[in-house]
């Protein structure tokens, strides 16, 4: 199974991705992770296109995996392989929300990240993720080549029924 899955931050990306692959036994990957330089001394660094690109590559070469992010212009290759693109639009009050609670975790302690962000990243995070979900989002799902494939769903815990997947 090859499933790339799309939505805005805080739709809950990670979390349905990381159950599916704990359910599956099939590899999950965050976009974030080759967009972003984890190694450079400041927040917000792009790492290089060229090595973002080799490690996208090197992702979907494998049999089965999950990528999700919020990227589309040089994710075109995941979407090709993907068996299945799932759009997450979960309402945007909702989205914010867990954007706010990821940050407070991240800052306390309860949750460890190597994203150094500030309240002034995430209300600009937010401020974006409003144009994301209301312009650019429905711009992909209404363009995207593979309609075929694509599901929008608003709820993530819909994709689990949708794959049949068992939740115990």
């Amino acid at each position: 199974m090859k499933l790339h899955i799309i939505g805005g931050g805080g739709s809950g990306k990670s979390y349905i991705s990381a159950l599916i692959s704990r359910k599956l036994s099939i590899p999950h990957y965050e976009l974030d992770d080759i967009f972003w330089d984890n190694e450079a001394d400041v927040y917000g660094v792009k790492a290089p296109e060229e090595e973002r690109d080799r490690k996208l590559k090197e992702f979907i070469s494998r049999e089965s995996w999950i990528i999700e992010g919020v990227y589309r212009a040089w994710v075109g290759p995941s979407l090709l392989a993907a068996d299945k693109i799932i759009v997450l639009m979960p309402p945007l009050s909702s989205q914010e929300e867990r954007i706010w609670k990821r940050h407070e975790e991240r800052v306390s302690g309860v949750a460890v990240s190597n994203k150094r962000e500030t309240p002034e990243s995430v209300r600009e995070l937010i401020e974006w993720n409003r144009d994301y979900n209301l312009v650019k989002l429905p711009r992909f799902i209404e363009s995207c080549e593979y309609k075929d494939k694509l599901i929008t769903v608003n709820n993530n815990l819909d994709i689990l029924e949708l794959l049949a997947v068992q939740t115990e």
